[in-house]
């Protein structure tokens, strides 16, 4: 009976990449002239896209900030800022305990979660009227 040598395996520890920022970077490019001529709004969910340690910061990095940056604070709070890219956001919320539980880009105008819905315009109006009648 032959013997034959144990397997020999060779690891190498390095970094593990998806590679998925640039491949990102065109989707957000078509996003974006999809809005320009059609008007269609687009949301990317960062935290469903598979993505090494560092390639999520490396992205934001790339997109860099705009001009406009809003905190809301309604059932925990979301950071809505503006890419150097108009028409391109990064919008995060975050728990009570500040963990981030949502994180997507949205190529629109402006996101939804900024405008201000029409109940609490005409609820803001109502107040307003009875400030107004009480001074």
């Amino acid at each position: 009976m032959s013997r034959t040598s144990p397997a020999e395996f060779s690891t190498e520890i390095g970094e593990i990449r998806t590679h998925n920022v640039q491949p990102l970077l065109h989707e957000i490019r078509h996003a974006l002239a999809r809005w320009l001529d059609t008007g269609e709004a687009t949301i990317i969910d960062l935290r469903s896209l598979p993505m090494a340690p560092g390639e999520e910061d490396e992205l934001v990095e790339t997109l860099g900030s705009g001009e406009i940056r809003a905190r809301l604070t309604a059932l925990g709070k979301s950071d809505i800022i503006e890419t150097r890219f108009p028409g391109l956001w990064l919008v995060t919320h975050y728990n009570n305990n500040d963990e981030v539980i949502g994180k997507f880009l949205e190529v629109c105008d402006m996101p939804p979660i900024l405008k201000a819905q029409e109940e609490d315009i005409r609820d803001g109006l109502e107040r307003l009227g009875t400030e107004l009648g009480t001074l």
